[in-house]
């Protein structure tokens, strides 16, 4: 008689058929939350408009003033130097202090906590609160935040520095830790020094953690605007020959809230035309970051 093989079952993954049941409401949340409003923001971009029954398509019009804008320009130009200098700042401090607590000092636990918990405290909060610092230490001197552009702007940049070290130490700490033990001992055995050891061996393999710190810390930098807003409001401001104002530290978030929410209601389509071209700005300037920091990652 000839043996018969037992036939296999073959059981079929519930997930390729009930799967869009659980992805379904995620996709849909979002396209209704995200993908909707985003091609609708691109499409007033290109109107005329008070409300968004009204609007009114007038092509690149909006584009052409907001680039036109002294304002918006100044705004641009002044978040590219707050974003380079607290970028470069936040990410050296934030790697130092990460560095010196996993080298087994007393009380690095606490030192942690102390020096996160100020990512926890809100941006408008953090803005009135060393606002009030400033202006006690400023007015010994007869001067005030708002009345000097250079103090509102090391200001700004003293205050990013104060809420985004402890955040981005603890993903450096988490790099730190992750460098294999036996790489650090192969180079003391051949005689690299500390130094030689950090730049050569530590730092490389720590790679992915400065590319998350230096993404974060650039796209904060360029988005900031709660901050912004609670500190120095745009002030001081200085008058343009033809009348209008330049608010000499006002970033870009905060010139396209004050361009929108302004006294000319006309110019809410030239806001939504600014937020696209600051939305592309902030895009392309994240994604060549990852591209060049991700090409110096070490594959451990």
């Amino acid at each position: 008689m000839e043996n018969k093989k037992p036939k296999l079952k073959i059981f079929k993954n519930p997930l390729r058929r009930w799967g869009w049941l659980f992805l379904g409401p995620m996709a849909a949340a979002f396209i209704i939350g995200f993908v909707w409003p985003f091609i609708q923001g691109i499409y007033l971009s290109m109107c005329q408009f008070k409300t968004i029954s009204n609007a009114k398509f007038i092509g690149l019009d909006n584009y052409v003033k907001a680039l036109s804008d002294q304002s918006f320009r100044h705004s641009f130009v002044y978040t590219a130097l707050f974003a380079i200098v607290s970028l470069v700042l936040i990410n050296v401090l934030a790697f130092t202090v990460a560095y010196l607590l996993t080298q087994g000092i007393k009380g690095s636990n606490l030192f942690r906590t102390v020096f996160f918990m100020p990512n926890l405290i809100g941006g408008i909060v953090l803005g009135y609160i060393w606002s009030m610092i400033f202006d006690g230490i400023l007015s010994h001197f007869g001067t005030s935040i708002l009345m000097d552009s250079t103090f509102g702007f090391w200001g700004l940049i003293i205050l990013m520095c104060w809420q985004q070290i402890g955040y981005m130490m603890i993903i450096y700490i988490a790099g730190l830790q992750a460098v294999p033990d036996d790489i650090i001992e192969a180079a003391k055995i051949d005689g690299a020094t500390k130094t030689q050891t950090l730049f050569r061996v530590i730092i490389p393999n720590v790679m992915p953690s400065i590319t998350i710190c230096t993404f974060l810390s650039l796209t904060n930098g360029f988005k900031l605007f709660d901050q912004n807003l609670a500190l120095t409001a745009g002030q001081p401001f200085v008058i343009q020959p033809d009348g209008s104002s330049i608010k000499t530290t006002e970033m870009l978030a905060l010139n396209i809230f004050n361009t929108f929410y302004g006294s000319n209601s006309a110019s809410s389509g030239q806001a939504q035309a600014k937020a696209v071209l600051f939305f592309i700005l902030v895009a392309a300037l994240g994604l060549i970051q990852l591209g060049i920091t991700r090409k110096r990652e070490v594959q451990q």
